[in-house]
This record gives structure tokens, sequence and C-alpha cells, in this order.
């Protein structure tokens, strides 16, 4: 396969800017971290230079990109139980359970999907590198459902590609807190990291756009039951737009769905509550339909995944919050 490289060209109406953060907004997965490390390794140029991560980048500047050929991964194979949807010879579909890492990180470097993939498919895509390989986009651990993966270069580059062009087909089911005055409504905002912590994402004053939309299906007390559609696909976009408009997602511990939200309830109102959080102890967000076109056949392509079992509970209960357990 080879390195890849590209070639950009800074536009003459570009504002000033460091290189990682432009890089970081205009190349299609590739972190600004991973863009930071090729600038080390003086795999990014410009004008023919070597340059820092802090460099800014003025009108007419030439950017060289190299990106090195994926290193065989030595993450190991690991015989675990996949729900596969749908498998071709270019890609497959997985139901994701929850409590899944999807790759290989920090404090989790066995048990994840990219784990199970390889033992179950020995050819995945590089593009991502060899922590993530096969992996076109992700979903929380403790988010179910829907996701493709791909199975060759190209694949992956077309996939990404509706990504990017928004015309892939995700919607999903969650349980928030709170009773919505609007029952249906779009969400567009700002977004980025969390200037607070780092580990979190946040709405912001400025930043990449972020769109959500949301219908309530079905109310109950205290919840709501909804389904959402990313426009966009950004890092937690769903957790964080529903807890900017005060719906936080039910028993998320990051985003205000837990402890922290039923701090702020009325006394009377806890009983129930802690009911209901006892049901489940993770972020009730369910990725239940993925579309797409077949990157090789053309073919429109939609799959659908049940609701799981421990959202199925929480539901039940909520139709009948008074019934013994």
């Amino acid at each position: 396969m080879g390195a890849r490289r590209i070639e950009l060209v800074i536009p003459e109406d570009s504002p000033p800017e460091r290189i990682d953060k432009f890089l970081a907004s205009r190349l299609e997965h590739i972190s600004r971290t991973r863009i930071q490390q090729l600038i080390d390794e003086d795999l990014i140029l410009v004008n023919g230079s070597s340059i820092k991560p802090s460099h800014i980048v003025a009108p007419g500047d030439q950017i060289e990109i190299t990106i090195p050929e994926p290193q065989k991964t030595e993450i190991i194979a690991e015989e675990i139980a996949l729900d596969i949807i749908y498998e071709d010879d270019y890609l497959l579909v997985v139901n994701k359970s929850a409590g899944m890492v999807v790759h290989p990180a920090f404090g989790h470097t066995g048990g994840t999907l990219v784990n199970a993939l390889l033992y179950h498919c020995r050819d995945l895509s590089g593009i991502n590198g060899e922590l993530r390989p096969g992996i076109v986009h992700r979903l929380d651990k403790d988010t179910s459902g829907l996701l493709v993966v791909a199975k060759a270069d190209e694949t992956h580059r077309q996939l990404s590609e509706q990504f990017s062009n928004r015309t892939i087909d995700r919607t999903y089911l969650a349980i928030l807190w709170g009773a919505f005055a609007r029952k249906q409504g779009r969400i567009e905002t700002s977004y980025g990291r969390s200037q607070g912590n780092r580990k979190k994402m946040s709405v912001l004053s400025e930043g990449k756009i972020a769109i959500t939309t949301y219908k309530v299906l079905e109310e109950f007390p205290l919840l709501s039951f909804a389904e959402l559609k990313l426009e966009t696909g950004r890092t937690h976009q769903i957790r964080v737009h529903m807890a900017h408009l005060g719906h936080p997602v039910f028993s998320d511990y990051v985003y205000g769905g837990r402890n922290r939200h039923l701090s702020i309830l009325p006394n009377k109102e806890k009983l129930l509550a802690s009911r209901y959080l006892e049901c489940l102890p993770r972020h009730a967000l369910h990725a239940q339909t993925l579309g797409f076109v077949h990157p090789a056949t053309g073919e429109r392509l939609s799959f659908s995944s049940s609701i799981p079992d421990d959202i199925s509970a929480l539901l039940t209960l909520a139709r009948a919050p008074n019934a013994p357990i």
C-alpha cells in the first residue's frame, strides 16, 4: 500500500492559525495528536521546511504531508462473541454490546471490539493505524448498537467520505431525564473539548458545528423516551447536547445523568429516581439504525437493532413505576 502523500496550499483568505489545528479541521479521521506526531517526525513540512505544531500558517504556504503505511498490528486477536448483523467481502455491520470498548487504549488493551474483529476477520482496513484497524466510526463504551467496520482501505475511504458528507443515516434511542416543553426539535451548536476538563466535550462559543435532532416518543414520571438523529458525528454529541438542554441521558455519569441529577430532584421524587437508577447502571443510549451506500455495489443498505434488554427493563419499570419489583 505504501505511504500516503497529501499536498495542500493555504487559501488566500485563511486567517492565521496553528498548523496542527488547521490540519485537524481539514483532514478526516486524523486527530490533532496524530498530526503533532507527524510534525515531530518531520513528516509534515511547510514550504519544504520542518516546523513545530505551534507554527502559524499563512496564505500561500505549501504543506506536504506524508502519512506512513500502517504498521502491522501487535494487538492480540481474541475469541470474543460478536453480534454480526451483516457481512460481505468489503465490510461488516456489528451490533456492539454495552460495556465493550471499540479499540485498544490506555487501560483497555484487551477485550475490545478490535480484538474480537481480528479473530473473526484477519483482513481489515489500516487507515486509522495499528490500534484501530477497520474502525470507521465508534460508539462510547457504554453505548450499545450498530457500527460499520471496513475490511479494505478503499471501502474505509468511501465510508468515511459518506460520514464527512453527512449522508450516513444514524438513529439513536435514549431515555432522558425530565419532560420536554418542545416534543421535537433541532439543536445546532459550536462544539469542542471542554476548557475545564479535557476528557469531556462541551458546547462552546466557537468550534466545530454539531447538529442533533430529537423527537419524544413516550413520557413517564421523571423520564422521556426519545429518538435522536445525528447530522454530525462529534464525540459524545448526543450526551452533551441533551445535557445542554437540561435533559441529560439517563444514568450518564459524565454529563450529569446520574447522581448529580438525582441530587437536584425534590425529596418526594428521589425514591422513584433511585429505583430507576438501580435498574440501569450504564447510560441509556442505543444506536438503533444505520444506513449507508455500499462502497462497492452502490446499493443503499439499512440496518436496525432491537432495544437491548437492560434499556427495555427500564422502560417496563417506567411504564408502571408503582408495580412491585
